[in-house]
């Protein structure tokens, strides 16, 4: 939004300054300023450090790194520039990197801060961290988070930044502020207008609950969803372990390949479960095209058109569905026990973790 300036003869909007314009620079100004006054991005937060970089083989530095109050790290990154640059990236990467800090390891960079920063204070940081953190009377020394917070602070961001933060700010554990720094400059004074624009303030809570709820939502898709896979064993060899869908395909292309004719195998199957068109067809998408044709209700993602059974000896294509379901290991059983002398049996594989 502009600024506007209330005169007598109405309402004067002022121009917007540019960083480079007025000499503000990024390490000199701007990160001294929030370093010194960090409320002006939030009440909760406390710098530990500044130009931090105590990672093996990287020579990079995050701007500034904080504490919130709940316990998780926040990687401060600036730029002066109006897009931002590709600071989204980078300061994923920063986070990546300081996500498994414990409290000793903060406490040692926060002490090295303060002697640096506030080497005039009689500063206990120890004592300052811990009733930051709302933890002086407890016995055990608090444990943070493994989230870390990230706030991108810019003149103002690009197409690509806003896109890549509304993306990940999807994701659980995702924390990714946008706040912009509008300098104007007025009677020979730089005003700061300071504004989170992602997300917005007055919806980041809502946010949040929405993406726990999503969260939630997807893990009941997942809960009692039966995973299993098995193994089909050949002559005593057992053979990579498949999902249901692609056990009961590759148990049937092990009994063709061994001698059993397609149309005993479609009498072993449930009606209506390995389909049959005219003609020796191969190709994927001619398959679901005699499928529409022969049916023109049936969906045909839900058959293994890329992998027909072709009959050479009466010209006609076998098709399998692919939705077994519970039905998966009955079929298998059923198959193995219908066709002993073709020494095509399985196993469940090992439970997946």
């Amino acid at each position: 939004m502009p600024l506007y300036e209330v005169t007598e003869n109405g309402l004067h909007k002022q121009p917007v300054a540019a960083f480079a314009a007025l000499g503000m620079y990024e390490r000199a100004d701007l990160q001294r300023l929030l370093r010194d006054d960090i409320s002006a991005l939030g009440g909760d937060l406390l710098v530990i450090s500044e130009e931090f970089g105590e990672w093996e083989d990287a020579r990079r530095r995050i701007d500034l790194l904080a504490l919130h109050q709940t316990g998780r790290l926040v990687v401060i990154e600036l730029k002066r520039t109006d897009d931002g640059g590709h600071m989204e990236l980078q300061a994923i990467r920063y986070a990546a990197m300081v996500s498994s800090m414990g409290f000793d390891e903060v406490l040692r960079v926060f002490t090295a801060h303060c002697a640096k920063h506030r080497s005039g204070d009689d500063v206990d940081a120890r004592a300052e961290l811990l009733t930051f953190l709302d933890a002086a009377d407890d016995a055990d020394e608090p444990v943070l988070s493994s989230d870390v917070r990230i706030i991108l602070v810019s003149a103002d961001f690009g197409r690509e930044i806003t896109t890549t933060v509304l993306w990940l700010n999807n994701f659980e554990g995702m924390d990714i502020r946008c706040v912009r720094l509008v300098p104007y400059k007025l009677d020979g004074r730089v005003l700061l207008d300071i504004q989170q624009v992602l997300p917005l303030p007055e919806a980041a809570d809502y946010q949040v609950r929405l993406r726990r709820k999503e969260a939630a939502r997807d893990r009941a898709r997942t809960e009692g969803r039966d995973f299993t896979r098995f193994h089909i064993i050949v002559d005593g060899t057992e053979l990579p372990d498949q999902n249901k869908r692609n056990a009961v395909r590759m148990m049937i292309e092990q009994l063709a390949g061994r001698g059993v004719p397609l149309p005993q195998l479609r009498g072993a199957l449930p009606e209506r479960a390995f389909r049959v068109v005219p003609g020796r067809i191969s190709d994927g998408n001619t398959v679901a095209e005699a499928l529409l044709g022969a049916d023109p209700k049936v969906e045909t993602r839900r058959w293994f058109t890329d992998h027909p059974f072709v009959d050479e000896s009466a010209e006609q294509t076998y098709v399998l569905i692919k939705m077994w379901g519970l039905n998966t290991e009955p079929t298998l059983k059923t198959l193995a026990e219908a066709f002993p002398a073709a020494r095509v049996t399985f196993r469940r594989a090992h439970a997946v973790e």
